[in-house]
């Protein structure tokens, strides 16, 4: 063997344990290389897991974030819409009570119209009896104020009509001597129609017709207000009428003094030569008390 061959040997052996060391580092490159792939893939796999449950937290978090809001809205939308539907019957009863009541006016005015057509009709008719005492009822009714108006210038006419009538059946029962039937027809033209023109000449035809009832303090009490109110041609005729009840309750000289009073206050008027006459009388001694 040549020495060129022990040279070429250890050549060999010598790249031999280099690549032998060569190999032994990279087993352990690639063991540490292989420890930090596993390291990096633990790491990768534990931000992974944390991404992950993040994600999970992050979305639960939404959802319930996304629930909580809708639910808010709904239960908001839901608040309205109760104060609406309290508002909407409230509205709703309200209307019912308006509608009721317009109905139950209607039917009252219907009613009303009806008793105010049948009334008309005892007008038109001439039916005054009849007439004033429908209306004692029917003017209490809610009537129109040109309704009530018009139909009291009607009564109030009737009325006076009425009482005129009841007036001269009590003349009639004085004519007669009915006294007691006078005096009722004279209250029934009194409470027709009290404040009428002719309702003075009543009262003093009413208190004669007491007098002739020997109720005379009662006419002078009647005679009285008339000889004090403002219907002048009716006040001489009451003091002459009082002095007469005088007379009857034997008091001349109450009756004297009424006398002078009416002729002092009505000279001229339709008594006062009467009046003259029966002072006379009664001034005349034993004369007192004779005419009646």
């Amino acid at each position: 063997m040549s020495s060129r061959e022990p040279d070429e040997f250890r050549e060999i052996k010598r790249e031999i344990i280099e690549s032998r060391g060569l190999i032994i580092k990279t087993n352990n490159l690639t063991a540490a290389l292989s420890a930090d792939v596993k390291s990096i893939a633990r790491r990768q796999a534990g931000y992974e897991r944390r991404i992950t449950v993040n994600s999970a937290t992050a979305y639960v978090l939404f959802v319930v974030v996304i629930f909580g809001g809708i639910k808010l809205w709904l239960d908001a939308s839901i608040r309205e819409k109760d104060v609406e539907i309290r508002g909407l019957r409230r509205s709703e009863d309200v209307a019912r009570r308006e509608l009721s009541a317009a109905l139950r006016e209607r039917e009252e005015r219907t009613q009303l119209d009806q008793r105010a057509q049948a009334f008309y009709d005892l007008v038109r008719d001439g039916r005054r009896q009849e007439a004033v005492e429908a209306w004692e009822q029917l003017r209490r009714e809610r009537l129109s104020a040109v309704e009530l108006a018009m139909f009291q210038d009607v009564v109030d006419r009737f009325r006076v009509d009425l009482s005129v009538v009841a007036y001269e059946r009590g003349l009639e029962h004085a004519r007669m001597a009915r006294y007691a039937e006078a005096n009722e027809s004279y209250d029934e033209a009194i409470r027709l129609k009290d404040d009428a023109g002719h309702i003075p000449m009543v009262r003093i035809a009413q208190a004669d017709a007491l007098r002739h009832l020997g109720r005379q303090r009662e006419a002078v009490v009647i005679l009285q207000g008339v000889a004090d109110g403002n219907d002048r041609e009716a006040a001489d005729d009451a003091l002459f009428k009082i002095a007469q009840c005088q007379v009857d309750l034997q008091q001349f000289g109450d009756a004297r003094t009424t006398l002078r009073n009416l002729l002092r206050r009505y000279p001229y008027g339709s008594v006062a030569q009467d009046a003259r006459n029966y002072l006379f009388e009664l001034s005349t001694p034993g004369a007192n008390g004779q005419r009646r």
